[in-house]
């Protein structure tokens, strides 16, 4: 029964040119007053959004994006600040990249910002997909392995901080505290200050290659789950991976419990019309996510991304393709409602949805979609 509706948004600011005829990803580069515009994009649509009913705005943290699609450095600190122009809506960390941070300041971050909005932030980790700004910051993600052992002993550290008064740590990574002496006693163990007034942290994390260690360090922690569309979803893969995951933890539930999935989509009158007019943004998404390893492409095809137009000559999937497979909905809205009605049969579980437009959609486009969804579909999905 899908009972909370929100959306994410990555943080891109408003491109000018977008598709497959455009700059290239890699050419774009705006100037710092370009650059700054996503936090007014993102507070009209925090606005808009509130207004409307939506739970929970997701937006992604990410750095060094001179190319415009990622653009929002810290999510805590702007998240307190569209609190204060809200009234219910949530904000959910979508995610931190924990490898570039030390884990007890994000920790802090976090439960500063949970009292200041009196608990209307969702802490969400992940372990990062851009070397630019993961190893830049002082941590690690060309070694694969490295990177999730240093993921997964930041995650124990913040949930540690978070939910006992005093502790101590000693891992691979880090010694916490190292002993020391201090006002004429030796240190043996740390307290956070503060800690968050809502416990337990309700805590996400993407679920991308649905790998089992992963899953079982998810279920483990009893750390909920984001899935995307595409292909991965409609097989149902990483769905049913993740509830056998928790049910290997000793904890029972059902399909699609604890998971919210995320669906891109284009309201209009007709199908036709909805992929004419959302296929510029869904072949800006593939230029930028594709070279990083997100959409699977052939070395051809993802050369081919980096120049203009004459996409046909390459096997690049194509909007049409994405409506076929369910990773998007293009059409009318009482189509998305029976789309959805028949996800909730499918997945009993499912609580939690994520509906966005996808990357390169202007803000005012995203707005008007966010509006038609909740005004046309919302109210006919909701328990």
């Amino acid at each position: 029964m899908i009972k909370r509706i929100g959306s994410l948004f990555a943080g891109h600011i408003d491109l000018g040119d977008i598709g497959q005829d455009a700059t290239p990803a890699n050419d774009r580069r705006y100037t710092n007053q370009q650059l700054a515009t996503v936090f007014d994009k993102a507070e009209a649509m925090a606005v808009a959004m509130d207004r409307l009913g939506y739970d929970a705005f997701w937006m992604a943290e990410h750095h060094f994006q001179h190319e415009g699609y990622e653009c929002i450095p810290n999510l805590p600190l702007f998240y307190v600040h569209l609190a204060h122009v809200t009234e219910k809506l949530r904000f959910g960390c979508g995610f931190n990249v924990t490898p570039m941070w030390h884990p007890l300041r994000l920790a802090e971050d976090f439960a500063t910002a949970d009292i200041l909005t009196k608990g209307r932030v969702i802490f969400g980790v992940a372990r990062g997909y851009h070397t630019r700004e993961v190893e830049s910051l002082g941590g690690v993600l060309q070694d694969a392995e490295a990177n999730r052992a240093l993921f997964e002993e930041q995650v124990e550290i913040m949930l540690k901080a978070f939910h006992e008064e005093s502790w101590s740590h000693k891992g691979p990574y880090y010694t916490l505290p190292e002993r020391m002496p201090y006002r004429g006693y030796e240190v043996e163990q740390l307290t956070l200050v503060p800690r968050p007034l809502r416990l337990p942290v309700e805590t996400w994390q993407p679920i991308v290659s649905a790998n089992p260690r992963g899953l079982d360090f998810m279920a483990k922690h009893q750390i909920k789950g984001i899935v995307g569309g595409g292909s991965a979803l409609m097989a149902e893969r990483p769905i049913i991976a993740f509830k056998e995951a928790y049910e290997r933890a000793g904890h029972a539930v059902s399909l699609g419990q604890n998971l919210c999935l995320g669906l891109n989509f284009h309201i209009a009158e007709t199908r036709e019309k909805a992929i004419r007019e959302a296929t510029p943004f869904f072949e800006e998404h593939l230029k930028m996510f594709a070279p990083l390893n997100m959409v699977p492409m052939s070395a051809e095809a993802l050369a081919k991304l980096q120049t203009r137009g004459g996409w046909a000559e390459e096997k690049i999937p194509t909007l049409e393709r994405a409506v076929e497979t369910g990773s998007w909905y293009c059409g009318p809205p009482e189509g998305f409602v029976a789309y959805l009605q028949e996800l909730a049969e499918r997945y009993p579980g499912l609580e939690d949805l994520n509906v966005q437009s996808s990357m390169g959609t202007p803000g005012a486009v995203m707005i008007e979609q966010l509006t038609a969804f909740a005004e046309d579909v919302m109210p006919k999905v909701l328990v």
